[in-house]
C-alpha cells in the first residue's frame, strides 16, 4: 500500500508543479527584466552608490550617455565631410552611438519595469520631460547627421461626433 501512496504522492506533487510553474517569459519581458538589472547594477557602481528610491532623471540621462559607448551607430559630427550624407562612400573617424530607436525602446522597457517593481508612475524618472525632450534631440540630431531630415508627422483633424463618418474621409475642394 505505501508503494500506491508514494506513487500517488509523486503524480501529485508534478501535477502540482505544473500548476506552479510558468511559462518562459517572452522575449520582451526578458529584455525589460535584463535592462532593469543593468541599470540598477548601473547605479550601485556610482560613487557614491544610488538608491533606487534616490534615482531621477539626471541619473537616468548619465545612464543613456554611459551607454553610447557600446552603440553600433555611427553619428557624423557637423564638422565630417559625411555630415548629412545617408551613405558615405568611405568611413570616418565619427563616434558610434547608441541608436535613437534603441534607446526609445530601452526607456520603454526600463519605465515599465520600474512601475512593476513598485514605482510610483508619479515619480518614474524614466517617463520625465527630461527625457523625452533627450530622446527627441538624439532623434533629430542622429537623423541629420544622416540626411534625412525629420518630419514631424500632422495630427489628424479631430472628427465631429455625431456626424456621418463617410464625409470625414472625402476631399472637399472649393
Amino acid at each position: 500500500m505505501s508503494n500506491e501512496r508514494g506513487k500517488d504522492i509523486a503524480e501529485g506533487s508534478s501535477s502540482v508543479d505544473l500548476h506552479h510553474q510558468q511559462a518562459a517569459p517572452s522575449r520582451y519581458e526578458s529584455q525589460k527584466r535584463r535592462d532593469w538589472n543593468t541599470f540598477g547594477q548601473y547605479l550601485k557602481n556610482q560613487r557614491p552608490p544610488v538608491a533606487l528610491s534616490q534615482c531621477n532623471s539626471n541619473h537616468v540621462l548619465d545612464f543613456l550617455r554611459y551607454l553610447d559607448q557600446f552603440g553600433k551607430t555611427k553619428v557624423h559630427l557637423q564638422g565630417c565631410m559625411f555630415y548629412g550624407q545617408p551613405e558615405p562612400p568611405a568611413p570616418c573617424t565619427c563616434p558610434l552611438r547608441q541608436a535613437w530607436g534603441s534607446l526609445d525602446a530601452l526607456i520603454g522597457r526600463l519605465r515599465a519595469a520600474y512601475e512593476e517593481n513598485g514605482g510610483s508612475p508619479e515619480t518614474n524618472p524614466f517617463a520625465s520631460g527630461a527625457i523625452r525632450v533627450y530622446l527627441r534631440e538624439v532623434r533629430e540630431c542622429q537623423a541629420k547627421a544622416r540626411g534625412i531630415p525629420y518630419k514631424k508627422k500632422k495630427k489628424k483633424p479631430a472628427q465631429s461626433k455625431g456626424g456621418d463618418e463617410s464625409t470625414s474621409n472625402t476631399m472637399h475642394f472649393s
